[in-house]
């Protein structure tokens, strides 16, 4: 029976990468879904820095280059899909509605105060999220 292994890519730390090959690893085939929310807030910005849907598409899936060479170079399956919508929420909605056994998403270290006045995308999947998850610091 396959196993489904899901990473929320989060851009701005690189130890979600090295988590999800270290529990791949341990699972013996596993299917991995290597999961990209493309913010609403922030897409504004990247769609009026390029001069198309060809470049935009490009540029998100530069980003997710390296992790694709890690899972590629352990020889594990895996699929890329990129979503559009607030993260925590279109993380939410995509996990449950297909079935994972985990969750794998990082976190970027916000403050006390800082998670009470914005929440953290993590927070937020976690305590939505129907399968178990963890969260990489």
């Amino acid at each position: 029976m396959e196993k489904h292994v899901k990473l929320c890519f989060v851009q701005s730390s690189s130890l979600p990468r090295v988590c999800l090959l270290v529990i791949a690893s341990l699972v013996p085939k596993c299917m991995i879904e290597v999961v990209y929310v493309a913010d609403f807030s922030k897409s504004k910005s990247e769609i009026l820095h390029s001069s198309g849907k060809e470049e935009l598409d490009l540029s998100r899936r530069q980003k997710l280059l390296p992790l694709e060479e890690q899972i590629k170079s352990k020889q594990l399956a895996y699929e890329v899909k990129i979503l559009h919508g607030e993260p925590g929420p279109t993380i939410v909605d995509y996990a449950n509605k297909n079935g994972f056994d985990l969750v794998v998403i990082g976190s970027r270290g916000l403050s006390t105060l800082q998670e009470m006045v914005l929440g953290s995308v993590s927070h937020k999947v976690m305590k939505r999220v129907k399968c178990p998850a963890l969260i990489v610091k």
